[in-house]
């Protein structure tokens, strides 16, 4: 994934966009970096890798060193970022967030049409800021080469540009992810998340519409094209991503999580499935407000018998290496023996995606005395890999352990019958959860239903990202 912030002020903005930068780290855990112009100085940047060391940490002395009224700074879960491009619209920088499916085929179409070159990784692959701003140069203004971009463009692509007159920021045309503006006396800010200006002073502006594009200077905050009001905002936002404090759309992730608990609850007190469990205990850090409220809602008491070293341990989805991640996960999670030894358990986790990890964690309840460990998904079962926000790193979406269920049970006819898969009360549902379960050791499973989670956000259907639940764009 990936987060930024950019701010537009008659006086020196670089603090301002190194702290905000900062509150975007849950975003991601690979690079970051920070852009800003001066009109004595000119474009400054400085990129560096944030894999071993948080961004704050790297670039202290970068915002020292810098200066200017206008700057932009990102995380990037990808590309470095962000990439400076001259070409007919002058010389600027592009922040974007997002995937683009479709770049191989849109690179050979620009070489094929004239340009020159792209800038690449170490891989290979073409940076996808490099990507965009040839794209945005095909067009005679800003304007319409974001919008030619996000039409050519496979997935998502949300960004921001700094220019020597001021920062324009463009939402992607479903609005799958939000841009937020902020204002204080001396001037503008943008953000993906918008806690992260709340401490620097700022209040809540505006949050843009799909596919609008604005500019933001220090005097003003111009809308340079219209957005509309069909959105597909992602719904893991609320789930798992967004910090707890986070605010997408008047909705607060804390509050959708908790809420979320007590829907999860109330189908188990209906159903007659709410287990005799001495405590309720969330999976660190975004399962927890889920289980408190279950647990509120249930009348069992809330209990941490795990608890996460946060001084060191990022969110352990990050690294690209699977063998990585189990073991961050591994790492990062401390028991508390009094709480789990003779102790029937239910958790609440954000999702179950492959199962890896969920599995050694039952098992090391389990080598530490647990005498039950029942789980509940704060979201339905994931049946596909998101195109949209580069969320699995699936290569294969039978890496999914749902769609590999399937996938032994059915064959490719499988994918016919996910939404009874997704279902407890059908035949195919019951034999999902029964051989999850069996794999991972768990003594009962249920999944939050997809009218649970719509509930808990509190938002139309129509207007929330499903798919990697459902399939349905």
């Amino acid at each position: 994934m990936g987060g930024f912030f950019g701010a537009a002020s008659k006086n020196d903005c670089i603090t301002d966009v190194f702290f905000g930068t900062d509150y975007h780290s849950h975003l991601g855990t690979r690079r970051g970096g920070m852009t800003a112009y001066s009109e004595q100085l000119g474009f400054q940047r400085a990129i560096h890798s944030i894999e071993n060391s948080p961004f704050r940490t790297k670039f202290e002395n970068d915002a020292a060193s810098m200066r200017g009224k206008l700057c932009i700074g990102c995380i990037s879960d990808t590309d470095p970022q962000p990439i400076m491009v001259r070409s007919q619209l002058g010389l600027y920088a592009v922040c974007s967030i997002g995937i683009i499916r479709n770049a191989e085929a849109l690179s050979q179409e620009l070489l094929h049409s004239g340009c020159a070159n792209f800038e690449v990784m170490s891989s290979g692959s073409i940076n996808s800021g490099s990507l965009i701003g040839a794209l945005i140069a095909q067009k005679s203004s800003f304007v319409e080469g974001i919008r030619y971009a996000q039409e050519k463009i496979e997935g998502t692509m949300s960004l921001i540009i700094l220019t020597d007159k001021g920062i324009i920021a463009a939402r992607d045309k479903m609005g799958r992810l939000p841009i937020i503006i902020g204002k204080r006396s001396d001037g503008y800010c943008l953000s993906f998340e918008s806690f992260a200006f709340q401490k620097l002073g700022y209040k809540t502006y505006k949050e843009l519409r799909p596919g609008e594009i604005d500019m933001i200077t220090a005097d003003s905050c111009d809308v340079m094209a219209e957005g509309h009001e069909e959105m597909r905002i992602c719904s893991f936002l609320w789930t798992y991503y967004g910090y707890p404090n986070a605010v997408y759309e008047d909705v607060t992730v804390e509050t959708m999580r908790t809420r979320n608990g007590v829907i999860m609850a109330e189908n188990d007190i209906n159903n007659g499935t709410l287990p005799d469990v001495d405590y309720i205990c969330g999976i660190p850090d975004s399962g927890v407000p889920h289980a408190i409220g279950y647990a509120n809602r249930s009348g069992i008491p809330f209990a941490r018998p795990f608890v996460k070293y946060t001084p060191t341990w990022p969110r352990s989805f990050m690294p690209t290496n699977q063998t990585m991640r189990n073991q961050v996960a591994k790492m990062k999670l401390i028991p508390v023996h009094e709480l789990i030894e003779g102790k029937k358990l239910l958790f609440v986790d954000d999702s179950i995606v492959r199962g890896t990890q969920m599995r050694e964690t039952v098992e090391f309840l389990y080598e530490n005395g647990a005498k039950e460990v029942h789980m509940r998904s704060a979201c339905p079962p994931i049946m596909y890999g998101c195109k949209y926000l580069n969320f699995s790193r699936s290569t294969s979406e039978l890496e999914l352990i749902a769609r590999q269920i399937i996938d032994e049970a059915e064959g490719a006819e499988g994918v016919k019958y996910i939404e009874e898969y997704s279902n407890s009360r059908t035949e195919r549902g019951r034999h999902l959860r029964d051989e999850i379960c069996r794999r991972l050791k768990l003594t009962s499973l249920e999944f939050q239903s997809l009218e649970g989670t719509v509930k808990a956000i509190g938002k139309p259907e129509c207007g929330l990202c499903t798919y990697c639940w459902n399939g349905k764009e």
